[in-house]
């Protein structure tokens, strides 16, 4: 499994606001360029906060991309994967629509009702993991069904727990020209965090491009 990760921050590091409401921090041509990176994976996965503050899609919103996708032999959009331990996705979550197959990643703490529930919305529910998702041996069973390309695009929870179980492989973050604040206010990676500094995740930075008014930033790890 290929992991990619990929964020758009402020420049002191939020994600959003302290309310936790979606900023555009980005713009048009940062926008593309995760709707490119969209079209060229084989899953979205996000964390069950952000299918709660915000009911993504995870679509791939150009036409022409979804043409070649097909061209390809691909689903015209990636599969939507959701880290969600205690299986708290609405039934009704846009993502569940019939746009793209819906993944949907619990604990064996999950409701029973509430794995029923999704199954019968049309995800496919995986069970990996005692307390939280297990996610490396998730990540093996979505690899069985087909998903080696993996787009994660938040929240920093998830995005924390990636790195802390080393299955992050690239990281891509858009830095925006503005300030948040807040100590309240979500970051890249939230979490416990690392207290070791031996035990902090080392990148590589490979890239630097100016967009949009600010700077995306890419990483091996």
């Amino acid at each position: 499994m290929h992991v990619h990760v990929n964020a758009a921050q402020s420049v002191d590091g939020k994600l959003s606001t302290r309310e936790r409401e979606q900023v555009a921090i980005s713009g048009p041509a940062d926008f593309d360029r995760m709707d490119e990176l969209r079209a060229g994976v084989d899953g979205v996965l996000v964390g069950v906060g952000t299918v709660l503050a915000d009911d993504p899609g995870l679509t791939v919103k150009e036409a022409d991309r979804r043409t070649r996708r097909e061209r390809d032999g691909e689903p015209a959009n990636p599969a939507r994967v959701v880290a969600d331990s205690r299986a708290r996705t609405p039934p009704d979550a846009e993502l569940l629509d019939d746009a793209a197959a819906t993944y949907v990643l619990v604990s064996e703490d999950a409701d029973d009702a509430d794995v029923a529930a999704l199954s019968a919305a049309g995800a496919t529910v995986i069970t990996a993991g005692s307390g939280r998702v297990d996610l490396a041996a998730a990540f093996d069973r979505l690899e069985a069904h087909g998903l080696e390309r993996l787009l994660v695009e938040g929240g920093g929870e998830l995005i924390f727990s990636l790195f802390e179980a080393g299955l992050v492989d690239r990281l891509t973050v858009y830095v925006g020209s503005v300030v948040i604040g807040g100590r309240d206010a979500p970051t890249l990676a939230d979490g416990e965090g690392f207290t070791d500094p031996d035990s902090f995740p080392q990148l590589s930075l490979t890239d630097v491009e100016q967009l949009d008014g600010g700077v995306v930033l890419t990483y091996d790890a």
